[in-house]
């Protein structure tokens, strides 16, 4: 496994098939593994098919298992964090944290895709006439 991420709140690992495990930790631990799992779930059931797809979530260990929805950007520009944001809001989710961080660029179909929704907002569903 390759470390890709080391922090205070979380350490993400990379496997070589293409897996992604994410360990919760610090504050409010379970409580953003559970919101997580949560808004990949719903977002999974709308058909959105620009995030990671949710494997495994361990509740007792505080980790998921995500696909892996390619590498990181290094650059990207402004208007398309803008509109990558803005489409993820039509499946009914807000990311909440809109940085080019929690972008990645998925090469096997050109998709640039959005990762880490521990703070995002479920939105509420619209009445329809």
């Amino acid at each position: 496994m390759l470390t890709v991420k080391d922090t205070l709140r979380a350490t993400v690992n990379l496997t070589f098939d293409g897996r992604v495990f994410k360990t919760y930790h610090g504050p409010d631990a379970l409580k953003r593994f559970s919101h997580e799992v949560e808004v990949l779930r719903y977002l999974e059931a709308r058909g959105c098919n620009f995030v990671p797809r949710l494997l495994e979530a361990d509740e007792k260990e505080v980790r998921i298992v995500t696909t892996n929805c390619g590498s990181r950007v290094e650059r990207i520009d402004d208007e398309r964090v803008k509109q990558l944001f803005a489409e993820v809001e039509k499946f009914g989710v807000r990311h909440d944290d809109p940085d080019p961080r929690n972008i990645t660029y998925r090469s096997s179909d050109g998709r640039f895709c959005l990762i880490d929704f521990e703070f995002a907002t479920i939105l509420p569903e619209k009445s329809k006439p």
